[in-house]
């Protein structure tokens, strides 16, 4: 996510629009696949270190310009008086109520009008904004338009086309449609690990999402392959047409556990199983 700092923007892509902490780790020694199938050393080489900052900077500012257009902060919704007590968490059990009624496109909708719904709603939400897909044009602005409260949908699909510049695309490897040359994958996938409900009222939420995920581009020859990565994304939620809606969001880096040493997948491993095993549904 960020270089340890908590940001404005809203955890784009990983490793893409300004969410953007993807460690991208450089092949050591000789030509070959860039996952090599080699162990990974216990530490960073300094070329990694100083691609990865390079590329998160951009992310960063990219994603973070884009929530600028929204004019919003994250404190929106967090002056609601809460229900639960900030800082605590909830049981993470199935309750046996159904999350969601509905679905627009691959997102789902219709999420409770509780805190359990809006937990839901935050989870599937961070999938969504930490996804290759709103790095595509002709995707993004569905995206935008369902999540977020409709009066902010206008300013932050200008402020997401600026963002995710031709330039900023290059950058990544994509083309103007934000996908990967051939024979290349670009993998942006967010997984919650849990939430945390830190503001509630009838209203209002501001829910707090604890992630891992995997984010670069897999295939011979790539210059960015994929990584893991943890951040949480806080997200201001706002009860409007029968659904919860982001009315702001921020990012920071962590919790992160100890990453193990252990050997990493060839690239046609990693782009087969993003082809092959899909996504969930979130829900509390």
């Amino acid at each position: 996510m960020s270089l340890g700092d908590e940001n404005d923007g809203f955890g784009g892509v990983r490793g893409v629009g300004g969410s953007g902490q993807t460690r991208t780790r450089l092949p050591e020694g000789g030509g070959g696949d860039v996952y090599g199938g080699a162990r990974r050393p216990p530490m960073r080489s300094s070329r990694s270190l100083i691609t990865v900052v390079g590329v998160v900077v951009l992310l960063i500012a990219a994603i973070a310009f884009a929530n600028r257009g929204g004019g919003e902060t994250t404190d929106t919704a967090g002056s609601a008086t809460g229900k639960s007590p900030a800082g605590a968490g909830a049981p993470t059990s199935a309750t046996g109520v159904r999350p969601v009624t509905g679905k627009n496109g691959q997102i789902p909708m219709g999420f409770a009008h509780d805190e359990q719904g809006a937990q839901s709603a935050a989870a599937n939400y961070s999938v969504a904004l930490v996804s290759a897909d709103i790095l595509k044009p002709d995707q993004r602005g569905q995206i935008v338009r369902q999540l977020f409260l409709p009066d902010k949908v206008g300013e932050l699909e200008a402020s997401f086309d600026k963002a995710y510049s031709r330039e900023f695309l290059d950058k990544l490897g994509l083309d103007e449609h934000g996908n990967a040359a051939a024979g290349l994958t670009y993998v942006s996938r967010t997984a919650p690990v849990g939430t945390k409900v830190t503001a509630y009222a009838d209203n209002a939420a501001t829910v707090e999402v604890w992630c891992t995920g995997a984010f670069g581009t897999a295939g011979v020859g790539s210059t960015n392959p994929v990584a893991s990565d943890w951040f949480t994304l806080t997200l201001a939620l706002r009860w409007t047409g029968n659904d919860w809606k982001v009315e702001s969001f921020s990012q920071k880096e962590g919790p992160a556990p100890v990453t193990t040493d252990r050997t990493a997948s060839d690239a046609d491993a990693i782009a087969k199983a993003v082809e092959e095993y899909g996504g969930f549904t979130y829900a509390r």
